[in-house]
């Protein structure tokens, strides 16, 4: 087919579908791929209320993929997720075990955890100038000792408050779980913080050059420690969410979703070098990797062969979309 014979039909595509991010589209086309072949092991796999089923369990890694994606926009990683999240629960769960007080606090003190490990990922990236990988690993370690001293090795006894039940599997709109809609609220303000405000503007900059975005004017430091601290913030909130799930926490209930959210992330087409990317192509990706997951539950797939599958995934994005900023 000639190149004039493509151009034609390039020009008769809508206009959104020539502007859209090729992996985007990709991501939603292997959605749709995903579906059909879901279909063929399960009748109910098409069905409403399996798909609202299956986007509810995918709110709860969208809210994690969130924070996540916002460090990776950066050139960073964040590797403090699993004990984030599970420090999140945990710490929510124990503070309603402190009477009606204790109950009230209990969502923004496991919340205000994450953020505070976040904080400290952020120190040490963005003024010791240690590589995101060894902070946040190292900041992991150090979060899951301090769990495992808390509970004195066994499984955490504090079960989740009702308001945790509530948002993660009650009933705001009916038909609508509100996991989802808090899934939606934090997508939106992501959005927003990322194309209309200077904060956002500053995370792209830096994402694509560092110096260049520091000799701007751009206070590089201080944008580096805020988003490590919202996404240390996202992944305790996603916590406390799958502990209203389960009705309590559980100490390796983080381990799960740390190739997952990195993997959602480079799925939807954001460089793992930074400095491109959009969150639609993040919720594409969070779909996508749910309904893999769920596939492979169908399959009996031991969870050994999932990280297997997320590994080569995450490979094969870097190869199709890590080369494009490598000559920045």
């Amino acid at each position: 087919m000639s190149e004039t014979t493509l151009g034609g039909i390039a020009g008769r595509m809508p206009k959104f579908i020539r502007r859209a991010d090729p992996a985007v589209l990709t991501a939603f086309a292997c959605i749709v791929v995903l579906l059909l072949v879901g279909s063929l092991y399960s009748r109910s796999f098409l069905s409403p209320e399996y798909l609202l089923q299956q986007l509810k369990v995918a709110s709860f890694l969208g809210v994690i993929a969130t924070g996540m994606m916002l460090v990776i926009l950066l050139g960073q990683i964040d590797l403090s997720v699993p004990w984030s999240v599970a420090a999140g629960a945990m710490m929510a769960c124990a503070a309603a075990a402190y009477g009606p007080a204790g109950v009230v606090l209990a969502i923004p003190f496991g919340i205000f955890c994450g953020v505070l490990i976040g904080i400290v990922n952020g120190i040490g990236v963005a003024y010791l100038r240690i590589p995101s990988m060894i902070i946040t690993l190292a900041t992991n370690a150090v979060a899951q000792g301090l769990m495992v001293v808390y509970t004195g090795g066994f499984s955490p006894q504090d079960s989740a408050t009702g308001a945790m039940r509530y948002l993660a599997t009650g009933f705001t709109i009916p038909g609508v779980p509100n996991a989802v809609i808090i899934w939606a609220l934090i997508g939106i303000a992501m959005v927003f913080v990322l194309t209309r405000t200077g904060f956002g503007r500053a995370v792209y900059g830096i994402g694509n050059r560092e110096r260049a975005a520091y000799l701007s004017g751009i206070d590089t430091r201080r944008v580096v420690m805020i988003a490590f601290a919202v996404s240390g913030g996202l992944s305790a909130f996603g916590g406390v969410l799958l502990a209203g799930y389960a009705s309590k926490a559980a100490q390796s209930m983080g381990d799960a979703y740390l190739l997952p959210s990195i993997a959602a992330v480079v799925l939807g087409g954001t460089s793992i070098l930074g400095g491109r990317g959009s969150y639609l192509g993040t919720v594409a990706g969070v779909i996508l990797i749910t309904l893999l997951q769920s596939i492979l539950s169908v399959m009996q797939m031991p969870e050994a062969g999932r990280q297997i599958i997320y590994g080569v995934v995450i490979v094969a994005m870097l190869l199709l979309y890590g080369r494009a900023p490598a000559s920045r």
